[in-house]
């Protein structure tokens, strides 16, 4: 039978709260949540979810993946993903040399077709094809944006560190995310494209929402709904702007304003239902159902484990929604499963999130607390869960 070792975030958390000299009545007392419930996580009695984690980092002034554990590296290294970070930390450091003469660039038409290709195997969450083929395509394309600059190059540049940023957060390298977010604002300038800028924003936002910064993660969302503004009333504009109202459900939900997450939910259901499926819009896979997808998203955040259950059994994801968003989807669900006491259907639903999208599964921290979770309940391992504890590291 599986069982818990000291390495889980609740063990994490009571560590950094030992060094920083705070009994757990005095660290409770920084938490908008009970003793009870930080002596349950510390202790392992129940899963972390992200927002405590994240109100744990923000009392102890740590970074998150100090509690979660991120990144994961030895079954990055199992994996043999972690040897592919550093050619994509190396194409985002190279950025300001002007043309490489030691490189022999595609056409350009090609580099735009390879950016577009990385973002669809990342929305495919095949990580690792596109983490060996980033660092090439960030090369040539900066290399081309110097030597012979075109809006269209600047926009795939910009499309480039997109997806670094996107693989650097599947894989918990939150640092080098960072970095890419501020390429993708460098690139984004040079291309004057108010929509992709507007996206940029949108994903420092997330990088804040997970942080527990929420009113910054607003900030950035408003910032962001300005700038996408100046493109006018286009369907790329309406659909980005859409996202970031999206993205401030999920930041209200957090924060504990449910009349916010109603009012975001209703504006981006308004864009949806005006303009319809726009999921191959900078790849964002907006459209009416990634609206009910964040609307069930809100009510877990906020713990309302029993409606967003019920929202989750409504909701048909259709076939070409994005297989990062149904793995995601997937991931919420089973943790109100868990939450809910159908603990048989959570595991069942974290296997066919493993199925889909295993990478991405592997690498989620909601999954591996949820999987965590299911452990410490179960009174006798499956083994199925004995096999999916053991995938994760437990």
């Amino acid at each position: 039978m599986t069982t818990l070792d000291d390495d889980h975030t609740g063990a994490r958390i009571k560590e950094q709260r030992r060094l920083a000299r705070l009994t757990q009545r005095q660290m409770a007392d920084l938490l908008p949540y009970s003793y009870s419930y930080l002596n349950q996580v510390e202790c392992g009695a129940r899963p972390a979810t992200a927002a405590f984690v994240a109100a744990c980092a923000k009392a102890l002034t740590i970074d998150v993946t100090v509690l979660t554990g991120q990144p994961y590296v030895t079954e990055l290294q199992r994996d043999r993903l972690a040897e592919l970070v550093r050619p994509i930390r190396e194409s985002l450091d190279l950025y300001d040399l002007g043309p490489n003469p030691d490189i022999s660039a595609r056409p350009a038409d090609r580099l735009i077709a390879a950016a577009d290709h990385l973002c669809a195997e990342v929305r495919a969450t095949r990580l690792r094809n596109a983490a060996r083929e980033l660092p090439d395509v960030i090369a040539e394309l900066t290399h081309t944006a110097w030597s012979m600059p075109t809006t269209e190059v600047w926009q795939a540049l910009v499309s480039a560190y997109r997806t670094a940023h996107d693989i650097s957060v599947k894989l918990g390298y939150y640092d080098l995310s960072t970095v890419a977010l501020d390429r993708m604002d460098w690139a984004a300038q040079r291309a004057s494209d108010p929509c992709l800028a507007a996206v940029r924003q949108y994903m420092r936002a997330l990088v804040y929402f997970r942080e527990g910064e929420y009113r910054i993660g607003q900030r950035l969302v408003d910032a962001g709904r300005s700038v996408v503004d100046q493109a006018g009333p286009i369907r790329e504009a309406l659909a980005v702007g859409g996202q970031l109202h999206l993205g401030a459900s999920v930041i209200a939900a957090r924060a504990g304003d449910p009349s916010g997450v109603a009012v975001h939910i209703g504006e981006a259901r308004k864009i949806a239902e005006r303009i319809g499926d726009a999921s191959n819009v900078h790849w964002l896979s907006f459209g009416p159902t990634n609206v009910a997808l964040h609307e069930m998203s809100a009510a877990v955040e906020m713990r309302q484990y029993d409606d967003a259950l019920k929202q989750s059994r409504r909701i048909k994801v259709p076939h070409q929604l994005a297989v990062s968003r149904r793995a995601h989807f997937l991931i919420d669900k089973a943790r109100t499963e868990m939450e809910t006491g159908h603990t048989e259907s959570a595991l069942k639903t974290l296997v066919e999130a493993r199925r889909a999208a295993p990478e991405q599964t592997r690498y989620h921290p909601a999954a591996r607390e949820t999987i965590t979770g299911l452990v410490h309940l179960a009174r006798r391992t499956p083994d199925t869960l004995n096999h999916m504890a053991a995938w994760i590291g437990l």
